[in-house]
């Protein structure tokens, strides 16, 4: 340190040590009078704080420095000796003021090299009863109609100084209470700093102090503040946006769009605010010959008798790519409060809605035709894939089985329809079943032997048959109608007592044997009803194959129960044919009736197949 530095320590130091106001006045820039006044009353306290430490009268933070407080009037320099006064830096505490401490107060900023002076204005006001002995009131506050108010208290830059403090509000001379229900509509919030008041009424108008008790450095002290609230009965709420609501929105690429921001905004009389869209951080502007821009906005006041809405609309000519996934926020603003809420657009998503209904529609379509292609070729379609696919099927000359059918018809010995219903039975299905299907037939009177016990043959064959084929026509089972011959009497007998009891116990009771109706002509339902029941249950629940069904000629008469020995015997009078032929229209082994015949018979797996040739049978 050089001796001109310590020349200056030791010449500001002798100014500090001076106790002439005076004289320091003569040296110091004097900045005049505060423009703030500090008011007060009689056992209040004050805070006086200077503005000369600011960067515009010199570099506070760098240049040493040193303030004191004078008493302007008596020119006396204000410290904690005095007794009611404490100097905290720029801060001037005065407590238990009285009338007589009304004047200027000088704060002095001395430096190494300059001084600095600056005075405030105290106040001291008189108290009238009618003040309630509170300070002139200074500011004003604003409180919203039908809205919720929030009070500050102006004490907030003594409250940051004080070591402990307290706040009491009034409503011009009344204590405000905290659990009185007179004040049920005021509440305190923030240790007392601020008064809420919901919500407001124009009763509410009116003067506001709020009086804070402190202890500062041992010294304690009361200072309070009072202004005017002022009920505004013309006002707007903080807006609320209807529209959009924070949603995602689909559109599609290169259609036009358009999206509305409705605001409603609570509020009596006047102009309430303003609503414009926005595009991330950028301004959607309102030229209309821009690819996106918002129409102006429009304003008005619904059934709503207490509120205005306001809109703007957002408009796209064009979707294009960039615009997808971008947060278009509508903004919406009065004079308590700003509101936003956005909305994001995407693009569409393919429209499956087409293609799956029609998928879903062939589907149906498909299966419909199927189904019915199924029920109207099943034979054709089974039989198809047993030839296609013989390996599929398990061969049957393993299961000990010798015959594929055993075959059981009327033996109407010495009728006419006997006859034929015996070529049929003889001829005709061996022909086509063994001889050109490979088929193994048992046929009771050419397969057995002569001398053999038919009970015996019938009970052997049925257990070494796989299926059994019942052939019959509409008078097999009239036991009136076989005439007076005793033989046929008899075979007809012994077929019903025995070999369709044998066959029906197989196959509706053991289930070890498999029935299949072969119906010659078409069976009325008088001849129905003389079926046993066994058949007639057999036929309701499979069906049977119909010889008749493929003739090419119909017999305009069929056997009739009880009346085919009459009819024949008059015909025979006359010379005519006494039936008509029973004969096939069709022996091809590929005609209707086969293949249902063929499809009703065991599965035949790799044996030799029955050839699908339109050919005849030569009888």
């Amino acid at each position: 340190m050089d001796w001109s530095q310590m020349f200056q320590i030791f010449l500001f130091s002798l100014l500090c040590l001076t106790g002439s106001s005076k004289a320091v006045g003569e040296l110091c820039k004097d900045y005049g009078r505060e423009f703030e006044r500090i008011f007060s009353v009689p056992g209040d306290a004050a805070m006086l704080t200077s503005t000369l430490l600011a960067p515009n009268v010199f570099d506070y933070l760098n240049v040493p420095h040193n303030i004191s407080w004078y008493n302007q009037r008596t020119g006396r320099k204000l410290t904690r000796e005095t007794g009611r006064t404490l100097v905290q830096g720029k801060t001037l505490w005065m407590f238990n003021i009285e009338m007589d401490d009304a004047g200027d107060y000088v704060c002095v900023v001395r430096t190494p090299s300059q001084c600095y002076k600056q005075a405030t204005l105290l106040i001291v006001n008189q108290t009238h009863p009618e003040e309630c002995g509170r300070p002139q009131n200074k500011v004003e506050q604003v409180l919203t109609n039908t809205a919720r108010a929030v009070l500050s208290c102006p004490l907030s830059d003594h409250i940051r100084k004080v070591d402990r403090y307290s706040i009491q509000w009034y409503k011009g001379c009344e204590r405000i209470v905290k659990d009185d229900p007179l004040w049920d509509r005021f509440t305190t919030v923030s240790d007392g700093q601020k008064l809420s008041v919901y919500p407001v009424s124009p009763e509410d108008h009116g003067f506001y102090t709020c009086t804070m008790t402190f202890d500062l450095e041992g010294l304690s002290g009361r200072i309070s503040e009072t202004f005017e609230g002022t009920v505004k009965k013309e006002y707007c709420l903080v807006p609320k946006v209807v529209e959009p609501a924070n949603e995602i929105i689909k559109a599609d690429l290169g259609s036009s769009f358009s999206k509305m921001c409705r605001v409603f905004v609570l509020s009596v009389g006047g102009q309430c605010g303003d609503v414009i869209w926005s595009a991330e951080d950028d301004f959607i502007p309102e030229d209309v010959s821009k690819r996106v821009f918002q129409e102006p906005q429009s304003e008005w006041r619904g059934e709503e008798k207490n509120g205005v809405w306001m809109a703007r609309q957002l408009n796209f000519l064009v979707v294009e790519e960039e615009d997808f996934y971008i947060n278009y926020t509508c903004h919406a603003w009065s004079d308590r409060g700003i509101y936003s809420a956005y909305f994001t657009l995407h693009p569409t998503d393919p429209n499956y809605l087409l293609p799956i209904g029609v998928l879903l529609t062939s589907l149906v379509l498909m299966f419909t035709v199927s189904v019915v292609i199924y029920h109207r070729f099943k034979i054709d379609i089974v039989l198809s894939f047993r030839r296609m696919f013989p390996f599929l099927y398990t061969n049957t000359e393993s299961d000990g089985k010798l015959y594929d059918a055993y075959v059981a018809y009327p033996h109407l010995f010495g009728s006419g329809a006997s006859g034929e219903v015996e070529m049929f039975a003889l001829h005709t299905l061996p022909q086509v079943l063994e001889g050109r299907c490979g088929y193994r037939l048992f046929i009771l009177g050419r397969d057995s032997l002569p001398g053999e016990a038919i009970v015996d043959v019938v009970e052997e064959s049925m257990r070494a048959s796989r299926r059994l084929l019942l052939i019959y026509t509409g008078s097999t089972f009239c036991s009136g109608g076989h005439s007076d011959s005793s033989s046929s009497s008899g075979v007809l007998e012994a077929w019903q007592s025995f070999e369709r009891q044998m066959a029906m116990h197989r196959a509706l009771l053991e289930g070890s044997l498999k029935v299949v109706l072969v119906e010659l002509e078409e069976i009325s339902p008088t001849q129905l009803a003389f079926f046993p029941e066994s058949v007639r249950h057999i036929r309701e629940r499979q069906g049977a194959v119909c010889w008749w069904k493929s003739s090419r000629t119909r017999r305009t008469r069929g056997l009739r129960c009880g009346r085919w020995g009459e009819e024949g015997e008059v015909k025979e009078k006359r010379g005519e044919l006494a039936s008509p032929s029973l004969s096939s229209p069709s022996l091809s082994s590929s005609s209707h009736f086969w293949k249902e015949l063929r499809y009703y018979m065991p599965v035949r797996g790799k044996r030799t197949r029955c050839p699908e040739k339109n050919s005849l049978l030569i009888i």
